[in-house]
């Protein structure tokens, strides 16, 4: 995908198929667009820490387990007369039904936990594999009801065929909705909400302060000229497109590669932006015209989650790539976005959520790297494949089949220390441009490593593991200082952040 400005002379683009709106509504099409078309095989594209590792997973079912006993033994000792217990409001819809079942012979009444795009349901199986696991007196386990929320019915249907999830079936319901806003669900019914790599792609402006104004960016799709030619039907397939219709747009070409976005400002006019002081009064913060994004799909999540949470719920966790920092978000030359497949994924500005969340009445905000949250789990340091990949001296361009090499082979050396509780082939396409050779020896490689081997190439790794296999790095030419100073290096000025509050704290 690329960008233009719309000084451009026009006669010079490619061919439009769109008009001018503010970035997060074409952002909401696009995606829709995505889901439908590439939904099926969205691991082509990208994968997620939840995609088919199991460690952020844990460390939810951990955390929670940890803070249901911390509660438990506080209402047993007497605490104040509104957190000893909570009955369920009833909630409206056959699904808000399905969702308040529950055995009548567990004591304490339901403990309802949502994931909000839950993807393939790879985190909500781990979830409970391992909170069943803890919970030896069945204390907690037998209480769950796990609610999996996505807006796509494409990724609901990869979660139902997760055969991890057969096992936890009593404990599940699916629900096709926008995590943004879930009337079917009453106020305070809802113990434990988290979402991972969600509020990167909901609905998200890019907003600057020019003087006393409030400039948010329009942008409007045109398709390279290279693919033009290719779209014999054009009316139909611009037809198609702005219908979102996506049984007509299979016919045609595949074209969310080629977009090329012209972009302008347009000022804010009057009550039209949501928290719109807050929002203000944190553009003051930084430089006239330095472009931020506002996420206003994760403020949104941030009400709803309020609005669902008991009084004394362990509380709302969201994991995501972005940043707190203000010089960061200073930055005129900082990435606001990144496109996959055509699908916008924009950073988050946690800063913002964090007032918002305040302007919410959410005081107890948590901020802290992902990679802490996981370790403190584990108890040791952690680092993400893609971070000790980054310390390589010698890092081939990501997209040459070299990176491909290093990428496999690393994990051959990971294996030797590695050992998942999970029996996953890991899911690794190789390029159609190696050399012959090197494709059968990259190949033969994939299948021998272990079945309970590193599961992605988006996972974590312990320094124990690192440590063990520290040889067979260093035979692929990882600096052991190196490596090590990434296992205890602070996070990156953007990295992927937990964001977390609870209403009882």
């Amino acid at each position: 995908m690329g960008t233009v400005s719309s000084q451009q002379d026009p006669d010079l683009l490619p061919q439009l198929i769109g008009d001018f709106s503010p970035v997060d509504v074409w952002q909401a099409h696009i995606n829709e667009l995505f889901y439908a078309l590439r939904g099926h095989r969205i691991r082509d594209y990208y994968q997620t820490f939840a995609t088919a590792d199991y460690r952020l997973a844990y460390a939810l079912a951990d955390d929670y387990y940890r803070r249901l006993s911390e509660r438990e033994k506080r209402r047993a000792s007497g605490g104040p007369p509104e957190l000893r217990s909570q009955s369920r409001s009833e909630t409206a819809g056959e699904e808000g039904k399905e969702q308040r079942a529950e055995d009548p012979s567990t004591a304490g009444g339901p403990l309802t936990v949502m994931e909000w795009g839950c993807g393939n349901g790879n985190l909500a199986v781990c979830f409970l594999d391992r909170l069943r696991a803890l919970d030896k007196d069945k204390r907690f386990y037998p209480r769950v009801q796990m609610v999996l929320v996505d807006r796509s019915e494409t990724m609901l249907a990869q979660a139902r065929q997760h055969p991890g999830l057969d096992q936890h079936k009593e404990r599940v319901t699916f629900v096709c909705a926008d995590a943004q806003d879930l009337p079917m669900y009453a106020d305070g019914t809802v113990d434990r909400i988290f979402c991972n790599e969600l509020w990167s792609e909901l609905p998200t402006k890019l907003l600057l302060r020019r003087g006393a104004d409030i400039l948010e960016e329009y942008v409007r799709p045109n398709l390279s000229e290279k693919r033009l030619a290719e779209f014999s039907d054009w009316s139909g397939f611009v037809n198609a497109f702005t219908q979102k219709d996506e049984e007509a747009l299979r016919r045609f070409p595949e074209f969310l590669d080629d977009l090329i976005w012209e972009r302008e400002y347009h000022k804010v006019e009057g009550k039209a932006l949501p928290f719109r002081k807050t929002i203000t009064e944190f553009l003051k913060t930084l430089d006239e015209e330095v472009l931020v994004p506002v996420n206003l799909g994760a403020a949104a999540t941030l009400k709803e989650a309020k609005r669902l949470l008991t009084p004394d719920a362990v509380g709302f966790s969201a994991f995501d790539a972005g940043t707190a920092d203000q010089q960061v978000l200073n930055d005129p030359e900082k990435p606001c976005y990144s496109v996959q497949g055509g699908q916008f994924s924009f950073i988050v500005n946690f800063a913002l959520l964090r007032r918002i969340a305040e302007h919410l009445g959410l005081d107890a905000v948590t901020i802290e790297a992902q990679k802490e949250f996981v370790g403190r789990s584990l108890g040791t340091n952690v680092m993400s494949l893609m971070d000790l990949l980054a310390s390589h001296p010698r890092i081939p361009n990501p997209d040459s089949w070299e990176a491909d090499a290093l990428i496999i082979e690393t994990i051959r050396a990971l294996n030797e220390a590695y050992r998942s509780p999970y029996h996953r082939k890991l899911d690794f396409p190789l390029r159609s441009d190696m050399p012959a050779e090197e494709r059968e020896r990259l190949a033969h490689i994939l299948e021998s490593l272990k079945p309970d081997g590193v599961p992605d190439t988006v996972a974590y790794v312990t320094e124990s593991e690192v440590r063990e296999a520290q040889r067979a790095l260093e035979d692929l030419g990882y600096d052991p200082d190196f490596v090590l100073a990434a296992l205890q290096a602070p996070p990156q000025p953007v990295d992927y952040t937990h964001f977390s509050f609870s209403p009882a704290t």
